[in-house]
């Protein structure tokens, strides 16, 4: 039995799935979603440093 290994099928195939789904994507939703990002890192960011202020404060 003569085994080949010529993926080109397998590549184009998983291609073919990646650029599909690539291509449903909004620009709009991508921006939206890394300005939600942003906002929630930022949020996350300031309220830990509050709490851990406040702790500080507390503990004195």
């Amino acid at each position: 039995m003569d085994y080949s290994n010529d993926n080109t099928t397998i590549i184009g195939t998983i291609s073919g799935t990646i650029l599909s789904i690539i291509a449903t994507f909004d620009m709009q939703d991508i921006v939206m979603t890394i300005i939600l990002a942003a906002v929630g890192a930022t949020v996350s960011f300031l309220v830990s440093r509050g709490l851990k202020w406040i702790w500080g404060k507390w503990r004195r």
